[in-house]
């Protein structure tokens, strides 16, 4: 991927952040430098880019996020449970579509969803090129899901933007409210910068414009539809 088409009317503007969790109820799983050591042996003998990418989503679910986020009062509502979900987000070749890859915690159906370039914040990311924190997507009334399974509570995103321009993102969100904090978005941040070395050094554009589009997306727009 070669630069980035003209800018259009595709962003939300300024999207605010909800007050952060206090610092005393972080209860973080151990380990960051273990796993992202561990994940780049793992990227290094991936058989392609999505198994490396895989490795790094694995980092963000693993270790990110405060663990006791579902014991705060009103951080699951009934029906909802504790888990979490991550992932990364490439700009298809043809810049109409933010497309899963080495995601963690899906729904298998959904290992190729495809969201509209624009569309909300994975959308606003990607026009602003900048990382982004809901610590509670109900306080954020754009928030949309695109999960097939539930609503997530907390999400982060952190874009992956090479010497060419923005190729993706990285993300990981959970059920429970507050689970994320700026802590773990700097921990994203770092995530999102190696893996767009990884999708640069593994000829990440190749892998994509051979895999797109894939025989089983799960295309968001089509289903909104329904």
């Amino acid at each position: 991927m070669t630069g980035r088409p003209p800018q259009t009317d595709r962003g939300q503007g300024a999207i605010p952040e909800a007050p952060s969790a206090c610092p005393a109820d972080r209860t973080d799983a151990p380990g960051f430098l273990a796993a992202l050591a561990q994940a780049l042996e793992d990227g290094r003998v991936a058989d392609d880019v999505e198994g490396a990418l895989h490795a790094l989503a694995t980092v963000a679910h693993a270790t990110l996020g405060n663990r006791a986020a579902a014991d705060r009062p009103g951080a699951l509502q009934e029906g909802e449970r504790d888990y979490r979900v991550a992932g990364c987000f490439m700009i298809t070749p043809d810049w109409q579509y933010n497309m899963l890859v080495g995601n963690v915690g899906f729904p298998p159906e959904q290992r190729r969803l495809m969201i509209p370039f624009a569309w909300n914040h994975p959308g606003w990311v990607v026009t602003n090129e900048q990382p982004l924190l809901l610590e509670n997507t109900d306080d954020h009334g754009t928030f949309r899901q695109f999960l097939k399974s539930s609503r997530m509570g907390s999400s982060i995103y952190a874009p992956m933007i090479t010497s060419d321009g923005m190729v993706g993102q990285i993300v990981a969100a959970a059920q429970a409210r507050w689970t994320y904090t700026q802590e773990d978005l700097d921990r994203l941040i770092v995530l999102g910068r190696i893996g767009a070395q990884i999708w640069r050094a593994r000829f990440g554009a190749n892998w994509l414009a051979a895999d797109y589009p894939a025989a089983d997306a799960w295309w968001a727009d089509c289903q909104d539809a329904r």
